[in-house]
């Protein structure tokens, strides 16, 4: 389904991705619209596969998971399967948050989310570098988080 978005639509967005548990009431205030007719529209971006889902952010290293990194990853083989093969990995391996195929000297880069160092190595060599295809494995711990914002930038026109 294609939809074409106007004004009102990106405003939605905009405040759906700054704060998912908004109140359809306070959503249509805050937009210029009547509550029932703001309903409409976000079920109209739902489905139309732009809204596809709502989440929470949790702070990692309050629960106890406080160490991210990311893996880069090189594979002997680029073929259509070898990739596919390696994708189907990646999404039974819980400590990895986010992955990415990618251009270049790197296959795929890998956010890995972990309790603390020994667990992040663990995953490395009992998983990671064991995978099937893998050539190279480089790991990149990360000081600390300077900027999180998830979706994408959605910047109105004055007026």
């Amino acid at each position: 389904m294609t939809l074409k978005l106007d004004i009102i639509d990106w405003k939605i967005l905009r405040e759906l991705q700054n704060d998912g548990r908004i109140t359809n009431v306070t959503l249509a205030t805050r937009v210029g619209l009547s509550a029932p007719a703001c309903l409409r529209r976000v079920r109209a971006l739902e489905e139309a596969g732009l809204i596809v889902g709502y989440t929470v952010l949790l702070d990692e290293a309050s629960l106890g998971f406080s160490l991210t990194a990311y893996a880069m990853v090189g594979l002997h083989k680029q073929s259509e399967s070898d990739l596919r093969s390696f994708e189907n990995l990646i999404l039974g391996w819980h400590c990895v948050r986010d992955a990415y195929m990618l251009s270049g000297e790197t296959d795929f880069m890998l956010r890995c989310v972990t309790r603390d160092l020994g667990e992040l190595q663990d995953f490395v060599l009992e998983h990671l570098t064991a995978a099937p295809n893998v050539a190279s494995v480089k790991t990149f711990l990360t000081i600390r988080r300077v900027k999180r914002e998830a979706g994408v930038a959605i910047t109105l026109p004055a007026g």
